[in-house]
């Protein structure tokens, strides 16, 4: 499917006004009657419910939905795989593996930095490097070789969760459990800024590799000919979306289907090409899981759902008519 550059303008357009009507509606929608109106006049509590917990919750749903929906849009590329997700390469699991470690040794902080957070980023470093010594042979990186390393490096890595969460206690168990299920709390300024800067600075890196991404998705040979230099925009491409997936997830925890079903529905919406599909995908990931997040906070208010449930029970369905949808618009 290929777009004209009015279609491409358009369909960019339409879901940044999807995400901004997301971002704009979402943090009055709460248990809490809170209106805008009494925020903005900076009356208590209002103000603190709406810009002190809401804002911030919905601001960082946004930018890891966005994070997400953009790593799957590149490790698709990069193993030629609509089924391909940012928890493929084993990125995910490894930052998992270092939570969990964070949890059952009771670690809190380290060095003023939130222990699970650093230890999620540590195991998710960790696991990116094992790979890519594992699957580069010469300066060529075999995408067989990636795949194959990452399956492995999962598997792993969930034994020894496993095998943790089988020796941990009653409370650490029940932490394991709530954080591998993925959660969105409300962030620390600084920290939706850093986050903000690390996630819109990949955004610019992968639509200026758009171009190369879409001869990459075609084939590695097709690449080859072009002039692509293969070996370095593979580790590129895996560095990248390694990278994006490592930092949100060492935030949120696993929140599943997010990198699986926005790239993939996307692809079906606007086409193959990078230089569209990447930034659409951004938008409706990042207005989808501030969505997801929205209910997971409200549906059973005052008691939460992890945002992962509600990704996962809403976009398995959806998946599936995504993909009896497109095999009968191919029949008819």
């Amino acid at each position: 499917m290929s777009l004209s550059r009015g279609q491409f303008a358009g369909a960019i357009g339409a879901a940044a006004l999807f995400l901004c009507v997301v971002l704009a509606v979402t943090p009055l929608i709460g248990s809490s009657d809170a209106t805008l109106a009494r925020a903005l006049a900076g009356e208590s509590p209002d103000y603190e419910i709406l810009f002190g917990v809401r804002l911030p919750r919905v601001l960082l749903a946004a930018l890891a939905g966005g994070a997400l929906a953009l790593a799957g849009v590149i490790f698709q590329a990069l193993l030629r795989d609509a089924l391909a997700t940012p928890f493929t390469l084993g990125v995910s699991n490894g930052a998992a593996l270092g939570a969990v470690v964070a949890i059952c040794f009771g670690l809190r902080t380290i060095g003023g930095v939130p222990a699970l957070w650093l230890c999620a980023l540590i195991g998710a470093l960790t696991t990116m490097w094992v790979v890519v010594g594992v699957a580069t042979e010469g300066r060529r990186m075999s995408s067989f070789t990636l795949l194959l390393t990452g399956v492995t490096i999962n598997s792993i890595c969930m034994a020894v969760i496993l095998f943790l969460h089988y020796s941990a206690g009653l409370t650490q168990s029940f932490a394991i459990v709530r954080w591998l299920m993925g959660g969105i709390d409300s962030p620390a300024p600084l920290t939706l800024v850093l986050l903000g800067a690390a996630v819109g600075l990949s955004f610019v890196l992968t639509m200026w590799k758009a171009n190369e991404l879409n001869l990459l998705a075609v084939g590695e040979e097709w690449a080859l000919t072009r002039g692509v230099n293969l070996g370095v925009l593979m580790k590129f491409a895996f560095l990248l979306g390694s990278l994006l997936t490592a930092v949100v997830t060492s935030m949120t925890g696993p929140i599943g289907f997010i990198g699986l079903l926005v790239p993939h529905g996307m692809r079906l919406a606007v086409g193959a090409d990078h230089r569209v599909l990447a930034p659409v995908s951004f938008l409706v990931g990042a207005g989808f899981l501030a969505l997801c997040d929205t209910a997971a906070r409200t549906l059973l208010a005052p008691a939460e759902i992890p945002v992962g449930v509600i990704t996962a029970t809403l976009g398995g369905p959806f998946f599936i008519w995504l993909l009896r949808s497109r095999r009968a618009s191919v029949w008819m």
